[in-house]
């Protein structure tokens, strides 16, 4: 139960009384400053705590933005101020000085604004939600009361609300073909008590039946597959909405919705290729390639974003002619639509399957994902080159922790750390591209079970050593992490397609998925300001490069039987090791009370 302490003298005929409870605070009220301290000192540690001047006039949903957002420590609107639990000691601090100074005495002013100017005073951060044309103010006098009641009525705030539950930053396919409607499916399942994770989870059951459906490789499982996965995407776009329209973020909720929307993805694939081989047509390596790719932007994505998110004096004529672009209209839509998110690539996926076969679905998603992944990547390496920043130790960090190097990487990145000193800035992205590239190309030139292929994977331990034998500080050190991806997931793909033998390939898939989730893992503990996965779990599962290694040393030893038998092995324990500290450490994180968060993620 969260409690509320309307402070000052009541209004007849005021609402705020009702309204605090419709949001379920247990109110009481105080008539001064001390015993406004004395009931606050009565409510319990756990629970959050809002003082509210007792004049308030504003919409309901002000009052929700204001006081139940869970993300924030501290956040106050006109009027009101509150904390959880983590936010409750800067609170008091500011409530004891107060009445210190001049509490006792009937307040005819607002209690809450003055703790708030205190919180400022000390330097506490303190969150203001944006309320745009919502009414939230404490009038001084009846006319200011009778105008603030007008503009009450003058703005509909569920309209409001309804409106900031979709992103302001979204797809073209999702702003105009699913956010119209979706939004109101989100308000449905608030007023029945539905969550965002259980929307979340609905939506991960529907992708995996449509994964099923495609798996029959029947033209109509194909046509239910389709539908399906659009349904599927419906859902997803409602948790988020759901999240923003009833404020009910949590870490735990935010790491399903990014977990599953990458789970759902990558099994529709599975189920494409399964379908396509009940058709005779084998299309593994396309899935595959497809999955590689796609993750491969998200690492980019990710990676540039850490690499840029506290940097200093991060201008660059690039970004400023992006920022102009962005002031022609219809520019948006065609920059935001060629990058292919998720809205946009889940509905060519879900027609094409739909009315074609799945070879010609993972070309057109290949060629898609390859050229968005192009202009992307381009845009990012102009604005790096041009643009003078300083970049910080915790991106550095963040960097290094995406590198996901293991004992041998970080063994030849120790030895190296000297020498690496007087090598040029550019030397961490180019010695982990030409290592990926040895031992990929390696592997695709060379015979199944040829020993160079083993040589080329060494050179790529030593290389990746050297990639981060210094801290990721360059202007182009966030392609490392995008470069040690493609160069592992890369190598996997191609000694599973020279194996040449059926279950190869799908072993390989298997393989892939359950380290790319780790990789995806690691992004969002690295999100959600929880850190990088312990380095027991990093070191028990090899590291990049000893994966890589290991596979060469397979492929080298084994038969093509053999080889796939050892790559299903080698996923089933990956994906054991990864999921159960993984849930182990997300379902600790959530019931520890870890700080609420709402991840957007990929663009919807």
């Amino acid at each position: 139960m969260s409690t509320a302490i309307l402070t000052g003298q009541p209004v007849p005929g005021s609402s705020i009384e009702a309204d605090l409870r419709s949001l379920g605070f247990d109110v009481r009220s105080a008539a001064d400053t001390a015993e406004a301290e004395t009931l606050l000192a009565a409510v319990p540690g756990e629970e959050r705590v809002a003082l509210v001047d007792a004049r308030f006039v504003g919409h309901v949903h002000a009052l929700r933005l204001g006081l139940t957002d869970p993300r924030f420590p501290l956040a106050a609107i006109p009027g009101a101020v509150t904390a959880q639990p983590t936010g409750r000691q800067a609170l008091t601090r500011a409530m004891a000085r107060e009445n210190s100074t001049g509490g006792g005495t009937t307040l005819v002013d607002s209690l809450a604004d003055r703790i708030l100017t205190a919180l400022d005073t000390d330097g506490t951060e303190v969150h203001r939600p944006e309320l745009g044309s919502l009414v939230a103010t404490v009038p001084a006098d009846p006319q200011a009361r009778n105008e603030a009641r007008q503009a009450l009525t003058d703005v509909d705030d569920e309209a409001v609300r309804l409106k900031s539950a979709v992103k302001s930053r979204d797809g073209f396919f999702t702003t105009y073909c699913i956010s119209p409607y979706s939004r109101y499916i989100a308000r449905w399942c608030a007023r029945r008590g539905l969550t965002p994770n259980q929307v979340t989870t609905a939506s991960l059951i529907t992708a995996l039946i449509a994964a099923a459906c495609a798996a029959t490789g029947t033209r109509g499982g194909f046509v239910a597959a389709g539908v399906l996965l659009i349904a599927s995407f419906v859902l997803d776009c409602t948790d988020g909405q759901l999240a923003r329209y009833s404020l009910q973020y949590s870490t735990l909720g935010a790491w399903l919705d990014a977990t599953f929307d990458r789970a759902k993805e990558y099994a529709y694939y599975a189920g494409l290729a399964l379908g396509a081989a009940r058709g005779g047509d084998d299309v593994w390596a396309l899935a595959l390639g497809a999955m590689v790719l796609q993750t491969c932007r998200h690492v980019v994505d990710f990676s540039f974003n850490e690499a840029n998110h506290d940097a200093t004096a991060n201008t660059s004529p690039t970004a400023a002619l992006s920022d102009k672009l962005d002031s022609v209209g219809w520019t948006v839509w065609v920059r935001r639509m060629i990058v292919l998110p998720i809205g946009e690539r889940w509905a060519m996926i879900a027609v094409l399957t739909a009315a074609t076969t799945p070879r010609i679905t993972f070309y057109a998603l290949l060629i898609g994902c390859a050229f968005a992944a192009t202009y992307t990547t381009a845009g990012r390496v102009l604005r790096s080159l041009t643009r003078k920043a300083r970049r910080t130790d915790r991106a550095a960090g963040a960097l290094a922790d995406l590198a996901d190097s293991g004992p041998l990487a970080q063994g030849f990145a120790e030895a190296l750390k000297k020498p690496a000193r007087g090598l040029p800035g550019f030397t961490a992205p180019v010695v982990a591209l030409l290592g990926g590239l040895a031992v990929v190309l390696t592997g695709a030139l060379t015979g199944f079970g040829a020993p160079w292929v083993i040589v080329a994977a060494v050179a790529y331990v030593l290389t990746s050593g050297l990639a981060v034998a210094r801290p990721l500080k360059g202007a182009l050190d966030w392609l490392v992490p995008p470069f040690l991806r493609a160069a592992e997931y890369g190598t996997v793909l191609v000694l599973a397609a020279r194996a040449d033998v059926n279950g190869a390939l799908p072993a390989a898939f298997g393989l892939v998925a359950a380290v790319a989730y780790h990789h995806y893992d690691t992004v969002y503990r690295i999100r959600g300001n929880a850190g990088a996965p312990p380095a027991w779990l990093v070191r028990s599962i090899g590291g990049h490069e000893g994966r890589t290694l290991l596979v060469t040393v397979l492929a080298a030893l084994l038969t093509a039987s053999q080889f796939t038998v050892a790559l299903t092995a080698l996923a089933v324990a990956v994906a054991l090791v990864v999921l159960v500290e993984s849930i182990r450490f997300w379902v600790a994180a959530h019931k520890g009370g870890a700080p609420a968060v709402h991840d957007e993620g990929e663009p919807a």
